[in-house]
């Protein structure tokens, strides 16, 4: 049946129109790879855009322009970016994008963790958040491919 796409000799899916159930279709997007990347990154987005005073406070002085403009536009970007994840034409270049903009994110984790008073419970939690970006990074790259 190697025609139809449903199994080879050597037991892999010929990644035709019907792979067999599990077997994805080769850049994992037939698993549903990029959802969870996608709903997280989604409502990160509406949590920026609905409570954005929280996230002024972590923006580092360093960038120009006010912590406000910042939380916004990445709260925007959290948004396209899983919009991009959700259509299959997009999801590729999404993907990739996402895993460079939690790259780029990464200092304002940073700055919470540094900023949180020391033994509180927010400065735990952004401590152990910290290590916890690069499978993020990682997800949104794979949910891509």
């Amino acid at each position: 049946m190697i025609g139809r796409g449903l199994s080879r000799a050597d037991g892999r899916g010929t990644g035709g129109p019907h792979p067999r159930r599990g077997q994805g279709r080769g850049r994992g997007q037939g698993r549903g790879r990029w959802r969870p990347t996608a709903a997280l990154l989604a409502a990160a987005g509406v949590a920026h855009l609905a409570r954005p005073v929280g996230f002024d406070a972590i923006v580092p002085r360093s960038l120009p322009g006010r912590p406000r403009t910042w939380t916004l536009a990445s709260g925007l970007a959290e948004l396209a970016l899983a919009a991009g994840l959700a259509v299959p034409a997009t999801r590729r270049a999404a993907g990739g994008a996402a895993a460079v903009f939690l790259l780029a994110v990464w200092p304002a984790n940073v700055k919470m963790a540094l900023d949180s008073p020391p033994g509180s419970r927010r400065r735990a939690l952004a401590l152990a958040r910290l290590p916890l970006q690069l499978p993020l990074v990682r997800a949104a790259w794979r949910a891509g491919r």
